[in-house]
């Protein structure tokens, strides 16, 4: 049996600006704001099964191209969100840090999964208790492992941060208290 649906497009809604005949009017912050979010280029750092639900959540059925997410990166100094699913173990911590250190601002991280947001069931010495240890993040996905719609979910979350921060907010004091606090320049 073949399913005949159609998938959904997605849309993109004009910022607020000033519409004329034949002009539109509107502020930088949020022109570049609508680009960013709907061209994310992910670094997924899999460790287990997330891995696998990534990797379908990339597949035709959940086709995670229809956000703007064509393209997984595998150099961190080419992408903007850092995708860390599975466990971490305290020798990997380091790695992760680093890679999180050599992209580019403006970044942003999810961390998908019971184990990179919390550790998961593997309370031991030799397993990292949530990568928000190592590195600030921005969105969590639950589950164990997460389903490629919540995947989809924390993927649309991290497009309303990008097309919503302003183009100050990295230069701030606060974030880089938070940064500094990670021990992160």
């Amino acid at each position: 049996m073949t399913d005949n649906r159609v998938p959904e497009i997605k849309t993109v809604e004009a910022p607020e600006g000033i519409e004329g005949a034949g002009f539109f009017a509107t502020s930088l912050e949020k022109v570049v704001g609508i680009a960013r979010a709907n061209s994310l280029w992910p670094l997924p750092f899999a460790t287990s099964c997330c891995g696998i639900e990534f990797m379908a959540t990339m597949g035709s059925h959940y086709d995670i191209s229809r956000f703007g997410s064509e393209r997984p990166s595998f150099s961190p100094r080419q992408a903007d969100l850092l995708m860390v699913m599975g466990t971490i173990a305290k020798k990997m911590a380091p790695i992760v840090k680093q890679v999180y250190e050599q992209m580019a601002e403006p970044r942003w991280v999810l961390a998908m999964g019971a184990c990179a947001c919390s550790g998961g069931i593997f309370d031991s010495y030799s397993v990292l208790q949530g990568i928000d240890r190592i590195i600030p993040v921005d969105v969590y996905v639950p589950g164990c492992p997460p389903r490629p719609e919540q995947v989809l979910d924390g993927l649309m979350r991290v497009q309303d941060l990008a097309k919503n921060e302003s183009f100050r907010r990295r230069n701030a004091p606060e974030y880089q208290a938070l940064l500094a606090s990670y021990n992160i320049k």
